[in-house]
């Protein structure tokens, strides 16, 4: 290989690194400055695709991926908390969001990106408050990618003198679609847009790419990046199957619709900019972008029906198991912290379900409630396994340090709810045991089980409330309720040891009792642990 070609290519791979690098720095600050908000976008989505668009074109522009975005819907649609036109909403704003890399990229700030990497640098290393130091991160990312621009295009500079790339460059200006399929091919194999968009800047800083040739490689490279998506879908539900094509047959027909109208983009952007070509390509790439948006939003409901001739049916089977979490959520941390959060209250829920339902199977000697509660059991079981999985996962992500907090209180959290879920199943084996014994309960011995059993469910509910809206004051006063169920344990237990002195119950019936609400006070004891991570963080 030549020595020059072969230094080209080690220096565009070293300067498209550190692009990737910085702009993954620079992303993941954002997103975790960001934080709790980019959740809230995605908790206001509606059907209304315009609401999708604005969600999609700010959480990409945060996390600087419009891959990440599209196969976190992929991952969302399969889990079943977004349907196939919310999806396409938020895939077309996704679109819009990534313009924004291509548009800070295009700005010639050499003169001061040292200084970006200085001060970015110096908040990371020397700061001690989170906060700061994520602004850090944002900065020093900035910078980075900016040196990473400056590399390659120094890199790509002799380029501009080689015959054999000028007649690649004149082939390319000849055919449209061979322009496209490069944009596609290099997009596919990089997996990022606002990479191939930045070499594509990069190169056209050289002097060596003119814009004619660009903007068909751009419009390739929106095709390109639906890869990603595609191959997240494997495996996956019909309707996130559907999503990942809605994102493809939006970019495809986008192209088709703008190829006819090139030369008038070209001169556009040539008159908005003239002599910055680098500016030229931000200003296609978004005008593309969005005009593409603007032209198919009213055809959502088209787009749909396609895909949905093209995968018939519905998905008719119910995922048995975790239903918010999904390992594609991983591409965005702060979203799966919240998505994690609500399948451990699903989770806290199923398991107060259970304590009630086995409750009511004692009361009333119902054999068909105690399945009820073994079938719940084996639910609650399943999603401690699951959600640990991905919590284990999910600390390994680049997150703040508050955040890596919440996991660990998240992983002791779904511990003990899943002893409060041991605890029901226990008291539905007392229910058997009644069965199957015809054992007499007193109605005084009943009156205090139901009246103990308000008191549990209470600490429950409380610090399950608590825990989820990380509120303090509910936090305490589950605390409050778990020392009312210590009194009546320690109370009830005495009376009942009396009655049984006094013969007013069976031995087994009094074994029974005290069982039942040595459970209360534990079910207590874990919504006690639940609330003090509320109160400790």
């Amino acid at each position: 290989m030549d020595f020059g070609l072969l230094s080209i290519i080690i220096g565009l791979m070293g300067g498209l690194g550190l692009f990737l690098y910085g702009m993954k720095l620079m992303g993941d600050g954002l997103e975790n400055v960001a934080g709790d908000k980019m959740k809230v976008f995605f908790e206001k989505i509606t059907s209304n695709p315009a609401k999708g668009i604005i969600t999609g074109a700010i959480v990409t522009a945060i996390i600087q991926s419009s891959s990440a975005t599209t196969v976190m819907v992929v991952g969302f649609v399969n889990a079943g908390l977004m349907n196939l036109y919310q999806a396409a909403g938020v895939i077309m704003g996704a679109n819009i969001g990534t313009t924004i890399t291509t548009q800070i990229i295009s700005f010639s700030l050499d003169g001061i990106i040292p200084i970006f990497v200085a001060i970015g640098a110096a908040m990371v290393l020397f700061s001690k408050k989170e906060k700061i130091k994520e602004i850090g991160y944002i900065i020093l990312g900035f910078g980075i990618l900016f040196f990473g621009m400056d590399l390659m295009k120094e890199t790509m500079s002799p380029l501009a003198k080689s015959d054999l790339f000028k007649n690649l460059i004149i082939s390319l200006e000849g055919s449209k679609m061979l322009g496209i399929l490069v944009g596609m091919i290099m997009t596919a194999v990089i997996q990022s847009s606002s990479a191939s968009t930045g070499i594509l800047v990069a190169l056209s800083g050289t002097g060596a790419l003119p814009i004619g040739v660009a903007i068909p490689i751009l419009f390739g490279s929106n095709i390109g990046t639906c890869v990603t998506a595609l191959i997240s879908s494997v495996g996956t539900q019909k309707t996130a199957k559907k999503a990942a094509l809605i994102h493809l047959f939006f970019n495809v027909i986008g192209t088709g619709i703008f190829i006819p109208i090139i030369p008038f983009l070209t001169a556009t952007v040539i008159k908005m900019n003239p002599g910055d070509i680098t500016r030229q390509i931000a200003n296609a790439h978004t005008i593309f972008n969005i005009g593409n948006t603007l032209i198919m939003i009213p055809f959502t409901k088209c787009l749909v029906l396609l895909v949905n001739k093209l995968i018939p049916g519905e998905d008719d089977t119910e995922k048995f198991g975790t239903k918010y979490i999904d390992e594609r959520l991983l591409e965005t941390p702060v979203i799966a912290v919240g998505q994690s959060m609500k399948e451990i209250v699903r989770m806290a829920k199923k398991a107060k379900e259970n304590l009630n339902i086995a409750m009511e199977a004692f009361e009333n000697s119902d054999e068909a409630l105690v399945k009820k509660v073994y079938e719940n059991e084996k639910l609650i079981n399943l999603l401690e396994n699951e959600i640990t999985a991905f919590l284990v996962k999910l600390s390994n992500t680049d997150l703040a340090q508050e955040q890596q907090n919440t996991i660990i209180s998240m992983f002791h959290a779904v511990n003990d709810i899943e002893r409060i879920g041991d605890h029901a199943k226990n008291i539905s084996e007392l229910a058997t045991e009644r069965i199957n014994r015809k054992l007499v309960v007193s109605d005084q011995a009943m009156k205090e089980l139901k009246y103990m059993y308000n008191y549990t469910i209470d600490a429950v509910r409380t610090s399950v409330a608590s825990f989820k809206e990380n509120d303090i004051k509910k936090a305490e006063a589950t605390l409050k309720i778990e020392e009312n169920i210590d009194i009546l344990e320690e109370k009830y237990r005495t009376r009942h040891i009396k009655r049984l002195s006094d013969g007013e119950c069976s031995a087994y019936s009094g074994t029974v009792f005290l069982d039942i609400i040595s459970n209360f006070e534990r079910i207590g004891d874990h919504s006690t642990n639940i609330a003090e991570y509320v109160i400790n963080k």
